[in-house]
């Protein structure tokens, strides 16, 4: 495979209403089906109208810039001081929801545009149609990358040609079977049209040619594929962020004993994690021996039948009311922590007769 990138200059600042199709295909009469254009969201933006005005400078464009940018989150992912990671209602993690106050007037601001896949499709067909051009395109834009230093393009739409290369299934020359490997090939492409489209040259499309040797027949399902959901990214809050709702959620926690027998070093690590922080004399003991946990269990009242562990609490006397007030913060510490480890719990009186002052049942 030989690739080449060119960059099609000329095309000159685009405003709102512009016909990307015509600028292009006149900037660059030499396209050929099968290329590849790497398109820069800016300027699909400004020809789409996706600008809002903000004044110049001062703590007012400050105040209007967080205000738009509060309309483009969908969640707050992170945030320190001034800067935002946000995940946008298109599903992008990205700094400040992707607003941007570069190449335009400085009393606007650019958007996303609303679809990228759309408006990568809508721009394939005027090219089609209009110049009998059979390309694929992708709308690219700038992130940044967890724990990588400076900023590359990465795909926010597509047309033409699929998003992922799957190589699952395929057999490597060692003999093993790939069973992981999905390369984000339009986001390695977006990256490889912003080596020659820069920020300051004006030059807002590159075409990326050899890598297809023909266009999808259709659009395909776009870079929406590339976004991953929160529930399967295990990066979906920043530290402090997800320290808050671990907090949030211990506040919370449900009373009830888990589905499956508690993992004994689980619960052994979650008192060992809170034994430096309970009152002095105060001790919690993970009952494993079935013919004694049987025993107490027979005279704890209301043991759900699920439960299949025990913890017993021990505070050390005699006890007053504040005593027992600390006694029950540190009860939901250890609840806190065995959560933490997964082991639910619920909360019960101690065993008739016995010298605890509570239990857990696990």
């Amino acid at each position: 495979m030989r690739l080449e990138i060119l960059p099609v200059p000329g095309i000159g600042d685009v405003t709102e209403g512009d016909d990307l199709a015509t600028l292009i295909a006149t900037a660059a009469p030499w396209l050929r089906d099968g290329d590849v254009l790497v398109v820069t969201s800016k300027i699909v933006s400004k020809a789409e109208g996706r600008l809002v005005d903000v004044p110049a400078d001062g703590p007012q464009r400050l105040a209007a810039r967080d205000e738009v940018m509060a309309a483009e989150t969908a969640r707050v992912v992170a945030s320190r001081g001034a800067t935002r990671i946000v995940q946008t209602h298109h599903g992008f993690v990205m700094a400040s929801a992707g607003i941007d106050a570069s190449n335009v007037d400085k009393t606007r601001l650019v958007l996303l545009p609303t679809d990228p896949d759309a408006s990568a499709r809508a721009l394939r067909a005027a090219l089609r149609e209009r110049y009998d051009l059979d390309v694929a395109v992708i709308i690219s834009d700038t992130m940044g990358r967890p724990w990588r230093n400076g900023l590359t393009d990465v795909a926010l739409g597509v047309a033409g040609m699929s998003a992922i290369r799957d190589h699952r299934g395929e057999i490597d020359p060692y003999g093993n079977e790939l069973h992981l490997t999905e390369m984000a090939v339009v986001d390695e492409l977006a990256g490889a049209g912003e080596l020659i489209k820069g920020k300051c040259d004006q030059v807002p499309v590159a075409v990326v040619r050899g890598y297809l040797g023909a266009t999808r027949g259709d659009d395909g399902a776009g870079a929406a594929v590339l976004v991953r959901d929160a529930s399967m990214d295990l990066f979906s809050l920043g530290t402090a962020e997800a320290k808050a709702v671990g907090l949030r959620e211990a506040a919370v926690l449900p009373d009830g004993p888990g589905a499956v027998a508690a993992d004994p070093a689980a619960v052994a690590r979650g008192i060992a994690a809170v034994a430096d922080v309970v009152t002095p004399g105060t001790v919690f003991t993970h009952v494993t021996d079935d013919e004694v946990r049987a025993g107490l269990v027979g005279r704890i009242v209301g043991w759900p039948d699920q439960a299949s562990g025990l913890v017993l609490g021990v505070v050390p006397t005699p006890v007053g009311p504040a005593d027992l007030v600390r006694f029950g913060a540190d009860v939901q510490r250890l609840r806190t922590a065995l959560a933490a480890e997964g082991v639910p719990s619920a909360l019960l009186p101690p065993p008739e007769g016995s010298t605890a002052s509570a239990c857990l049942a696990l």
